[in-house]
């Protein structure tokens, strides 16, 4: 990694951890208020909303990953006439893509009362379809200049794009804040997200006709090779986001079918955090991803496998330490967050930190694979993983009693992710870009995953015994230090019998110091 390219990570990253923190405070608020003022059966709609829109995705095709790792070597190459055939397909393909979207959403509108258990008294408070229609649109609006906001990350430029996304989504926010107090209306909150992804697009087109103005103005056609290989990619990550969504969205839909709204939206709560916090650590690696991208454009395997184990160690040992500690305290932060009333059952905390770790663990496989253009390889993956999670999560949802339902569903997602993603990703990866085994690092990421759930069952006991004889506030201190204290063991145990854990710390340090 080049001087300039550790000023540029440095930056990518701080602007980034800056962006997470100010736009959580504000989400945080904006949820309360929503929750408070309307209430949590609208919060729970919400979620939903945006888990079904997210299904519908799908319609990207991939695409877009496709052509951002094929602009990785022209721009290192300096072949600007290829970089803007890349846009222009780019920008053709996104617009319609966009239409797709709106176009199949809108279809789904009658089949809302199907999706939502709790439709009738929902109906007497928020006009269902009218807020669906505006969230979607809120949402489609995002693929007619997702084009140029790519362009602007595929040179390494994440910080901009951040920036754009932080000051609209901060804008959006205050104005959503407006909407709850003073009218306490629902369907103005989510014209609020129209006019946030409409910033979003202005700022975005005011940059990129000032840094990139000859790639939008000039015209080139792409040669059939470069053609071939982008519909190969994106028919490959055509499948893994349908894998995704089968995983993720499913979930949620599960939920609001069997269970309910209110129930989805107390759930969503614990995994609106849960999300945050795993964004939060992500942030640190996942700006870096064209700087990997231009890396993986060498053929030298053992120098990206170094990089690699780099990342997977610094991951895990940021994984434990905040998944730890967000189990030892997200009761008490969801009730300071939301208000009282919201707590779920300790079962469901349990199994939602567990799945949110082994969903984490993939971070630097996934990293990766999508900076090396591997994602073809493992292509099936995704759909055997969507459908043995649908089945799964069918299944035990309807065996199970009322109270363990939703423990079922997450635990359903756990299983498949532990056997099927944390097999198939690695071995992919392993074989196809780093051109060696697996072997030994299934047996260390299988082990570390058990070693953090044998911390996590024992701050299981350690939390009940606090929060019984300490309530409140000091036990909710009382459970931070101790996740702290533990994980700081744990790391610190893990680096005295691991010698590759020891070095990548040793590597930290000699890349902290950009000159």
């Amino acid at each position: 990694m080049t001087v300039l390219d550790k000023k540029r990570s440095v930056l990518n990253i701080s602007v980034s951890i800056l962006s997470r923190i100010l736009l959580l405070v504000a989400a945080l608020f904006v949820r309360r208020l929503l929750i408070q003022k309307i209430g949590n059966d609208v919060n729970g709609l919400h979620s939903l909303y945006a888990d079904i829109i997210g299904m519908l995705a799908v319609a990207e095709l991939g695409i877009g990953s496709a052509i951002i790792y094929s602009m990785y070597s022209p721009i290192v190459g300096g072949d600007r006439k290829k970089v803007t055939a890349l846009y222009g397909l780019y920008k053709r393909l996104y617009r319609i893509i966009g239409g797709v979207i709106l176009g199949v959403g809108l279809l789904i509108t009658p089949f809302l009362p199907v999706l939502i258990r709790d439709y009738s008294g929902l109906q007497e408070k928020v006009n269902v379809y009218l807020t669906y229609i505006l969230t979607l649109l809120s949402v489609g609006i995002s693929y007619f200049f997702s084009a140029k906001t790519s362009l602007i990350e595929a040179h390494k430029d994440n910080y901009i794009t951040t920036a754009i996304h932080t000051v609209s989504k901060l804008i959006m926010y205050g104005l959503q804040m407006a909407a709850i107090l003073m009218w306490r209306s629902f369907t103005i909150f989510v014209v609020c997200s129209i006019i946030g992804t409409l910033c979003i697009w202005g700022l975005t087109e005011i940059v990129v006709r000032r840094k990139y103005g000859d790639i939008l103005s000039d015209h080139a056609t792409l040669d059939k090779e470069t053609e071939k290989e982008i519909i190969r990619n994106a028919k490959a990550m055509f499948l893994h986001k349908i894998g995704t969504i089968m995983v993720n969205g499913v979930d949620s839909l599960i939920i609001s079918s069997f269970i309910g709204v209110v129930i989805l939206g107390k759930y969503n709560n614990y995994t609106l955090i849960a999300t945050v916090v795993s964004g939060t650590i992500a942030l640190c690696f996942t700006p870096l991803t064209s700087i990997i991208g231009h890396l993986c454009v060498s053929n030298d395997a053992q120098k990206k496998e170094q990089y690699f184990h780099f990342f997977y160690s610094m991951n895990y040992a940021l994984g434990f330490l905040f998944f730890l500690g967000y189990y030892a305290i997200i009761d008490g932060l969801v009730t300071f967050c939301f208000g009282s009333g919201l707590q779920i059952a300790g079962p469901v905390v349990f199994i939602i930190t567990l799945h949110y770790f082994t969903m984490y663990m993939r971070n630097a496989a996934l990293l990766f694979r999508n900076a090396s253009g591997a994602f073809y390889y493992d292509r099936w993956k995704p759909i055997v993983e969507g459908i043995t999670n649908l089945i799964l999560s069918l299944l035990l949802v309807n065996i199970l009693s009322e109270d363990m339902r939703i423990v079922g569903v997450v635990f359903a997602t756990v299983i498949t992710t532990l056997f099927i993603c944390h097999v198939v990703e690695p071995f992919i990866l392993f074989r196809h870009v780093f051109m060696s085994s697996p072997r030994t690092f299934y047996i260390r990421n299988y082990l570390y995953v058990a070693w953090f759930l044998c911390f996590l069952i024992g701050m299981s006991y350690i939390k009940t015994r606090i929060s019984s004889e300490m309530p409140g506030v000091s036990g909710f201190l009382a459970n931070g230090a101790v996740s702290v204290i533990l994980s700081i063991g744990a790391i610190g145990l893990i680096s005295l019998v691991d010698k590759e854990f020891r070095g990548a710390f040793r590597s930290l340090r000699r890349n902290l110091k950009v000159s």
